[in-house]
């Protein structure tokens, strides 16, 4: 129905429309009764078609009206006023994120202030038990003084009684009755397109649409056809931003690209891990510096932490049971030895998303920890005998730290590139440009290798520096999404590396443990598994899986896994 300017719903007098969309349409109204100017949404009939229709959407408007936030246009009322239905909200001047989307990209300020304002108001929300279900740039404002999300939670309550067509027209509503899907159709999450149920998770990965059409302008998902958006969805993966606007920070790749994760556990938990982790590149003057310089950022509390553990659990439990097993058979069943090394005081233990946290020296007598202190993460190191921890001076920034064959140096990534510092103290020293972290790998020889990002591959560099050169890239005729986690085998020749498909969508996703070589372009197939593994003399791979820690025998002769796998630990996160 289309109001008149004057006409009334119950107290509120229609001044003139504002608007309309898939939900129905939006007017500037007054209240008389507090002579305040509103803004009431006429809704369609056909979305409230039923009684039962009509009292959950009231009773769950009058739960959304008690959201409170500053970036959540407020509900002020709702109402009926003979057959129409309608909403009373705050009214708000400005225009919508999709207006201003239509003139371009924003500039990275903007992205990630309106991106931490979204996440902050979603986390409000999620914690009423409140999904949006429909986030969008056409549910959010932008006005002088921030943005504000509107329509917070209508898309769980309003469901036709049968389901409206696919269309690409971004303007167009797709809400069905439940197990069918809800919301806008190029902002939904794969659980939403497939019918499932939605949760906090969902908006994550609408919120990561949201911040890459704001970075980059374009659409993460595309299509001519139904068919082949519902692929872009649930299989494909857009271009990195960084690749798109060369000028953004790849940790905002990173953050995005956790966003939009097929898997829901694979995302974000929570909306606020997505605020601290945005929040963290636009306080850090590196966050907005050129293509290859990466922000320090907070650990995730759980699976970075979690994986960080892992990592310093696997090294311990393959010292103290390999010790154990060169020495031959035990008249009895082996101690079980725990301990435990605190991080230094004033401190938070914080590796990167990839890295291993913390690490023992490879001749056993000291330990090394990633832990952020006095606003950046820094490298600290502690002898095994000694309770004093010294931090590195020079190690500013400092992930996915690895040791040198002779324990003598430590190696890690710090704003765009790949270091070394002695592990007693000492100037740290560049030796190449290195745009993504992830865990390195130092033989006797002088060879590192690593990961890059673009083209993603393992690389190799001196020691001494250099420029890094490929070893191996990923395979994408193949399909192949990750080579990573390279770890030079004893020969100092040969390296463990873990590749492999990583789209839990795709039939046929999988990670392999694989090994290849600096001397051919030898490449075998070891194992699926979906961790990394450790090699531990002599002669032992060390894996997670299933939550436990394994250890299996390993013939490196013949690149293959021998016997049984035994158990080492229980109740361990991957």
């Amino acid at each position: 129905m289309t109001l008149s300017s004057g006409s009334r719903l119950g107290p509120y007098e229609i001044v003139s429309p504002l608007g309309a969309g898939g939900m129905g349409e939006v007017y500037k109204a007054r209240d008389t009764r507090l002579d305040r100017t509103v803004a009431v949404k006429v809704l369609a009939s056909h979305l409230v078609s039923s009684a039962d229709v009509r009292q959950r959407f009231e009773r769950e408007a009058k739960t959304i009206s008690q959201l409170s936030h500053p970036h959540i246009c407020a509900v002020h009322d709702v109402g009926r006023e003979g057959e129409t239905e309608y909403l009373v909200m705050e009214y708000l001047e400005g225009e919508t994120l999709a207006e201003r989307l239509a003139r371009g990209p924003l500039p990275l300020e903007q992205t990630l202030r309106y991106g931490m304002q979204i996440a902050d108001a979603l986390d409000k929300a999620h914690r009423h038990g409140i999904v949006h279900r429909d986030l969008k740039p056409g549910n959010v404002m932008i006005t002088k003084s921030a943005v504000k999300l509107l329509d917070f939670g209508l898309a769980k309550v309003i469901a036709p009684a049968s389901l409206e067509p696919f269309t690409e027209l971004p303007t167009q509503e797709a809400l069905t009755h439940e197990g069918g899907i809800l919301g806008t159709f190029q902002y939904m999450a794969p659980e939403q397109v497939e019918g499932r149920d939605a949760d906090a998770r969902t908006d994550i990965f609408a919120l990561g649409v949201v911040l890459y059409e704001m970075a980059t302008g374009r659409k993460a998902f595309s299509g001519a056809t139904q068919a082949s958006m519902i692929s872009s969805i649930l299989r494909g993966e857009p271009s990195p931003i960084s690749q798109v606007a060369p000028a953004s920070p790849p940790l905002l790749d990173r953050v995005v690209q956790t966003c939009l994760a097929k898997d829901p556990d694979d995302r974000w938990q929570s909306a606020a891990d997505v605020k601290r982790e945005l929040q963290w590149i636009a306080e850090e003057p590196r966050g907005t510096s050129a293509p290859g310089v990466t922000a320090a950022v907070p650990a995730r509390p759980r699976n970075r932490e979690r994986l960080g553990w892992l990592l310093l659990a696997l090294v311990l439990a393959a010292l103290a049971s390999f010790g154990l097993l060169r020495r031959g058979p035990a008249p009895a069943p082996p101690r079980a030895v725990r301990f435990s090394v605190p991080i230094p005081p004033g401190s938070t233990f914080s590796p990167a998303e990839v890295s291993r946290g913390a690490s023992i020296s490879p001749d056993g007598t000291r330990v090394a920890i990633e832990a952020f202190a006095r606003g950046r993460r820094r490298l600290f190191v502690r002898r095994l005998d000694s309770e004093q921890m010294a931090e590195l001076e020079g190690s500013d920034d400092a992930t996915s730290h690895f040791w040198s064959p002779d324990s003598r140096f430590i190696a890690f990534f710090a704003n765009g590139k790949l270091r070394k510092i002695p592990a007693t103290g000492g100037p740290a020293e560049d030796l190449c440009e290195a745009s993504f972290e992830i865990v390195g790998t130092w033989n006797r020889e002088g060879t590192i290798l690593f990961v890059q990002f673009q083209p993603q591959g393992i690389y190799r560099v001196s020691d001494k520096g250099g420029k890094p050169e490929p070893v191996r890239s990923a395979d994408l005729a193949k399909s192949e999404t990750i080579v990573s986690w390279p770890q030079f085998l004893p020969d100092g020749r040969r390296f463990l590396y873990l590749g492999g498909m990583t789209l839990p969508q795709m039939p046929g996703s999988h990670r392999e443990l694989r090994m290849g070589s600096l001397d051919s372009k030898e490449d075998i197939l070891i194992a699926r598994m979906e961790s990394r593994a450790e090699f531990a003399a002599p002669g032992y791979l060390v894996y997670a899986r299933d939550g436990a820690l394994f250890a299996q025998r390993f013939d490196e002769s013949k690149a293959q896994l021998r016997g049984d796998p035994q158990r080492l630990s229980e109740s361990v996160n991957y």
